[in-house]
């Protein structure tokens, strides 16, 4: 198995949601992918065992993209009508809706 480097950055907890977070950095030979990875813990785990957990979910999200991304379809934006064309009809002439206040 090949040892990949990562960088945790700015780990925190969060109390609201009761997790720990950090946007963590995967270096391999395609550059560097960073993901913000988050795990349900009690404030009282040890730093260690949190890091590990991150980092466990960070290579899990990294692999998972790596080995799925020949199989996607390209993603396509959706086909829109028209939009110029209604709002050329909906166009209103402010100078003939005040003509008639001015007389």
């Amino acid at each position: 198995m090949q040892t990949v480097p990562l960088q945790l950055s700015d780990v925190i907890y969060n109390a609201a949601t009761q997790s720990f977070e950090a946007l963590v950095t995967v270096h391999d030979t395609d550059g560097a992918h960073s993901y913000a990875c988050a795990i349900d813990a009690p404030i009282t785990m040890e730093f260690e065992d949190a890091a590990a957990g991150l980092a466990t979910q960070a290579m899990r999200r990294h692999t998972h993209g790596r080995s799925n991304a020949a199989h996607l379809p390209a993603a396509r934006a959706p086909r829109r009508p028209n939009r110029l064309a209604g709002l050329r009809r909906m166009t209103i002439d402010k100078f003939a809706t005040l003509r008639p206040r001015a007389a």
